[in-house]
């Protein structure tokens, strides 16, 4: 514990830090939010966003504790001579043949997917004839008091008989903290918006007929039980505009032109190289 270590870290931080903040100082070397970021998204393939809050605050603690030891072992590798060790020189000398090929194929293979131009017309007709690929889902925003009993249920929907608009609202919010079983429950048995088809049958097809500000008059059976749906708000399917999407196309054509350049191109390059098997 007295080694010469100062580490910034606190779960807050962890949680929730700016990407040029410095996570923390080991023995005068920092480590930013930009090097565990950097970490975190190779490590998971880029897919480290879609991950639950709680396993990305926990990757995110081992990944700084992990790069905290690393700093500490090589202060001491240094201390100890390593890096003049004929050992260690030797294998830099293949890490570095290796990270050389590897980062000329990267810079080599952006500057090829540079090369690719799309002109607005090419955007457009992939657009115009692939509109079905650009239809946004009719959506609601329901709420919803889940009860084990039709009796329950029942009850819940006398008690709300004759109320309407923000008197509805704001008893069926006080509803479902108080009644429901279900994890909406106490957040007033918000669902948040979702579209047609997401929700078990039964719960699909009685929500997407209610009006506006209405409750279902009848207890919705489902395999979770009784369900008492109460409708906030409803979006019609759409199709989504040229703008919204053409970013989105333009990558998926530079993508496809890309990988039909690089076949043409390795060919050509196979073709001119010399290459042979074995001893």
């Amino acid at each position: 514990m007295k080694l010469a270590l100062k580490v910034l870290v606190s779960t807050a931080l962890l949680s929730s830090m700016a990407a040029a903040e410095v996570i923390a100082t080991v023995n005068g070397t920092k480590i930013t939010g930009d090097e565990v970021n950097q970490v975190l998204m190779e490590g998971t393939q880029g897919r480290f966003n879609t991950l639950p809050k709680e396993k990305q605050t926990e990757l995110r603690q081992r990944i700084v504790e992990g790069m905290i030891a690393q700093e500490i072992v090589y202060g001491d590798a240094k201390k100890s001579g390593v890096l003049n060790s004929k050992e260690y020189k030797d294998e830099l000398a293949k890490v570095m043949d290796r990270v050389e090929k590897q980062l000329a194929s990267k810079v080599w293979e952006k500057q090829q997917f540079d090369k690719i131009k799309l002109s607005e017309d090419e955007i457009r007709k992939y657009y115009d004839s692939h509109i079905n690929e650009f239809v946004e889902k009719e959506k609601v925003h329901a709420r919803h008091i889940l009860v084990k009993t039709e009796e329950e249920a029942k009850k819940i929907i006398a008690s709300l008989k004759g109320k309407q608009g923000e008197e509805l609202k704001t008893a069926f919010i006080e509803s479902a903290k108080k009644n429901s079983t279900g994890p909406s429950g106490p957040k007033g048995g918000d669902l948040g918006s979702f579209p047609r088809g997401q929700m078990v049958p039964e719960f699909n097809d009685k929500v997407f007929t209610l009006k506006v500000g209405t409750i279902t008059q009848e207890p919705v059976k489902t395999q979770f039980g009784y369900h008492i749906i109460y409708l906030e708000d409803k979006a019609t399917g759409r199709e989504l505009d040229f703008k919204d999407v053409k970013n989105f196309i333009e990558q998926k054509l530079k993508m496809e032109k890309f990988k039909a350049a690089m076949e043409k191109k390795m060919q050509a390059l196979k073709s001119e190289a010399t290459i042979t098997y074995g001893k």
